[in-house]
């Protein structure tokens, strides 16, 4: 679970978000932030990088047949909206794959960092973006198994990914 767990889906608040963290201190070590009062994963800062959850789904306990492939559904609709306004200020993304032949390499930050917060999803990504120093951001949809929520989450960082 997310901080972002429970609150609905707005694409204006996702964008507000990635925005504020273009301009947020990048430092390291990698190490988790928790909302305050839940406890609940609200980032990861690294050298580099700050990944953070954007939106989560319910938990997809007891969901089945049409109501999963609705809420399939109803999550990439979500990030679409994303990544169509995203294309719409900074032009069009990139993708991404972290998962298959294309994948980036599994021990390179931020990689090892959205793998083990399981944010396997494919990146849309863009950059650099202007602003007083390069950044890249990327975004993603997220399911990590099972019943386990559908999250949305962002990766800002201050060196290009294809690279790394």
């Amino acid at each position: 679970m997310t901080a972002r767990a429970g609150e609905p889906y707005d694409t204006r608040r996702a964008v507000s978000a990635i925005e504020s963290a273009l301009t947020a201190p990048l430092p390291g070590p990698a190490a988790d932030e928790g909302e305050p009062v839940t406890g609940e994963w609200a980032a990861t800062r690294g050298e580099g990088f700050l990944l953070f959850p954007l939106w989560e789904s319910e938990p997809l306990t007891g969901v089945y047949e049409r109501a999963w492939t609705d809420a399939e559904t109803a999550a990439e609709a979500n990030l679409t909206a994303l990544v169509t306004e995203l294309d719409t200020r900074w032009g069009p993304h990139r993708t991404l794959p972290l998962l298959g032949p294309e994948a980036r390499p599994p021990g390179a930050e931020p990689f090892r960092t959205l793998l083990a917060k399981d944010c396997n999803g494919d990146l849309a990504l863009w950059g650099p973006l202007p602003g007083p120093a390069p950044r890249w951001a990327a975004v993603s949809l997220n399911h990590c198994d099972g019943d386990a929520p559908l999250t949305l989450t962002a990766l800002v960082t201050d060196h290009p990914l294809e690279t790394v």
